[in-house]
C-alpha cells in the first residue's frame, strides 16, 4: 500500500509533508467546510500514500459498514443527469439492494463532474472505496486518463473504441437492431428513430440503421430525430413531425420515457397506436408495463447490472473487465404484433 505500512506517522508528518500546520491537516482530514478543496486532496493523498490511519477518524457512513461506494453522475447536455429519471430510480434501487447485501453503504455524491479535472476531484476526494459513475456523458477520453490514476471506478455505459476503463451496459448495437427488424418483421416501412448524442443512444441508433439496411429500408435522414432522455422533448420532436407531414408507420425510441411521450404526441395529433404507428422503446422500466397500450421495449437487465456494477468496486482482487449485458425484446401492445 503505502511506504510506511507500521502505521507511524502524525499529524505532525502529514503537515510537514503538505507545508501546512497541524491544524490545518486536521481539518483536512475532517472534511472541515473552510478548508480547500485543493488542500483536502493533496493532504488526503498523502494520508493513504503514508498510511495514516484517518479512515476510522472520517466514517463514511454509519459504523459496520463493510465498505462504501458513491455514485456519481455526470453532466449531460449541460445539466447534471435527473435522478427522477425512472430508469436510474431503478439502476440506483438495484445498486442499493446489491450494496445491502455486501453490507456496504452508498452515498449519492452532489458533484456533477464536466471535465477531467472534475473527475479527480470527485475521486480523491471520496471517502468512499469506489465511485459508479452513471453515464459517460462526453467524457470518455476523461474517463481514459481516470483509468490512469489508482482512482477505483466503473461506469454505466456503453463499451467504446481504445476504451481503458470498465464500463458496465447492455449490448446497446443488439438492442437497438432487435427493436427495429422486429418492426420491419410487421411490415412497417418507414420507422423513425428518436435518441440523443449520448453513447449509449449513439450505438442504439447504429444498431437501427444496420437493421434497417438488412431488411433493405431505406434510411432516410429525415427519420433520425435528436431527443433528450426526457418525455417533453420526444412529445415536441414528434408533434413537429407530425405538423410537418412527415410520414412514418413505425418508432424506435432509445429510451422508455422517449417512447411514451412519443405515444403522448402521436394520439393528440390524431394518430392510433398501433394501428397508424408502431412504438418500441428500451429500458423496459414499470412504467412501460403500466402504460396505455402497454410498451413494447427492449429490456436491459438493471439487476444484473446492480450487482456488477457494486462487485467491480468491492471485489478487490481484480474481475475489472467491462461487460455487455444481454438484451431481451418484450413484445407488448404498442406494437400490434
Amino acid at each position: 500500500m503505502g511506504s510506511n505500512s507500521n502505521n507511524n506517522t502524525t499529524l505532525q508528518d502529514l503537515a510537514t509533508l503538505a507545508g501546512v500546520s497541524v491544524s490545518t491537516v486536521s481539518r483536512a482530514l475532517n472534511d472541515h467546510p473552510l478548508i480547500s478543496t485543493r488542500t483536502k486532496q493533496r493532504v488526503w493523498a498523502l494520508a493513504r500514500d503514508h498510511d495514516y490511519p484517518f479512515k476510522p477518524t472520517m466514517p463514511a457512513g454509519p459504523i459496520g459498514a463493510v465498505g462504501s461506494i458513491a455514485i456519481v453522475t455526470p453532466v449531460m447536455r449541460g445539466r447534471p443527469l435527473p435522478l427522477s429519471h425512472p430508469f436510474f430510480l431503478e439502476l440506483l434501487a438495484n445498486i442499493g439492494e446489491a450494496a445491502r447485501e455486501r453490507d456496504c453503504d452508498f452515498t449519492v455524491s452532489h458533484t456533477s463532474p464536466t471535465s477531467f479535472d472534475d473527475l479527480i476531484v470527485a475521486a480523491t476526494t471520496s471517502r468512499a472505496d469506489g465511485l459508479i459513475f452513471l453515464g459517460q456523458s462526453m467524457l470518455h477520453e476523461e474517463f481514459n486518463r481516470l483509468a490512469e490514476t489508482n482512482a477505483r471506478f466503473v461506469v454505466w455505459g456503453a463499451q467504446l473504441p481504445g476504451q481503458r476503463y470498465c464500463s458496465i451496459g447492455s449490448d446497446n448495437l443488439l438492442g437497438g437492431g432487435r427493436a427495429t427488424r422486429h418492426l420491419a418483421r410487421l411490415g412497417r416501412r418507414r420507422i423513425l428513430f428518436l435518441g440523443g448524442s449520448d453513447p449509449e443512444a449513439m450505438q442504439r441508433r447504429r444498431g437501427y440503421q444496420e437493421a434497417l439496411a438488412e431488411s433493405g429500408l431505406e434510411a432516410d435522414p429525415d427519420l433520425i430525430v435528436p431527443v433528450e432522455f426526457e418525455l417533453e422533448s420526444a412529445y415536441a420532436a414528434v408533434s413537429g413531425l407530425l405538423r410537418r407531414g412527415v410520414a412514418f408507420d413505425g418508432v424506435v425510441a432509445a429510451s422508455d420515457l422517449i417512447a411514451l411521450g412519443a405515444i403522448q404526441a402521436l394520439r393528440r395529433g390524431g394518430k392510433s397506436v398501433p394501428q397508424d404507428v408502431s412504438v418500441v422503446g428500451y429500458d423496459d422500466m414499470l412504467l412501460s408495463r403500466l402504460s396505455t397500450p402497454t410498451l413494447s421495449t427492449v429490456r436491459q437487465d438493471t439487476f444484473a447490472a446492480g450487482r456488477l456494477l457494486v462487485s467491480r468496486i468491492m471485489d478487490k482482487d481484480g474481475h475489472q473487465e467491462s461487460k455487455r449485458l444481454p438484451t431481451e425484446l418484450i413484445v407488448r401492445e404498442s406494437c400490434g404484433g
